[in-house]
Formats: C-alpha cells, sequence, structure tokens
C-alpha cells in the first residue's frame, strides 16, 4: 500500500526520527495507527455507555423519576464553578510546583 503524507506529516515523522525515538517513519506510521485504534475503541465504548445512560434515563423519566429543570441548571451551574475554580487554582499552582527546594 503506497500512502501520500502531507509535508507537516513527514516533517512530524522526521522529527520523531531525529529525537530517536523510532527508528524510521514504519514504528512511527505502527504506533500511530495503535494509538488511532485505542482511540476508536475508547469511542466505540462511551458510544454504548452513552446509549445505556441515555435507556435508563428514559425509563426513569417515564416512571416519573425526572428531576426539575431548575434543579439540573443549578447542579451544572455548580459544575461550572468548580471547574473554573480549578483551572485557576492549577494556574496559580502550576508555577509553583516547578520550583525546587
Amino acid at each position: 500500500m503506497n500512502i501520500q503524507l502531507k509535508p507537516e506529516q513527514e516533517q512530524f515523522i522526521q522529527t520523531q526520527i531525529a529525537r530517536g525515538k523510532y527508528e524510521n517513519a514504519s514504528e512511527v506510521v505502527d504506533k500511530a495507527l495503535k494509538l488511532l485504534e485505542e482511540w476508536e475503541k475508547g469511542y466505540q465504548n462511551w458510544v454504548e455507555q452513552t446509549r445505556q445512560k441515555v435507556e435508563v434515563a428514559v425509563e426513569q423519566l417515564d416512571r416519573g423519576e425526572g428531576i426539575d429543570e431548575e434543579v439540573v441548571v443549578e447542579r451544572l451551574w455548580e459544575k461550572l464553578r468548580q471547574a473554573r475554580e480549578n483551572i485557576a487554582l492549577n494556574n496559580i499552582l502550576s508555577p509553583m510546583r516547578q520550583i525546587k527546594i
């Protein structure tokens, strides 16, 4: 099989070889394909888990076990606030982690 690479892809492969991480282009492509395969499997697992969660949620809604929309929105805002706080904290602590004592 022959494939055509874009110049930036060829450059990336050459850089990986020059860094000594791989001995040749075949090793780089092999690793890339393995990572793609792992990603695809993970994605398919995520899709299946999401389908199952949706089925459970629909069943719960059918039984009248749903959560009020205001509660859902409030929970989402809280998660967003916590995520922003974590990002801000990481930005503050990140330079401190680099200091060697």
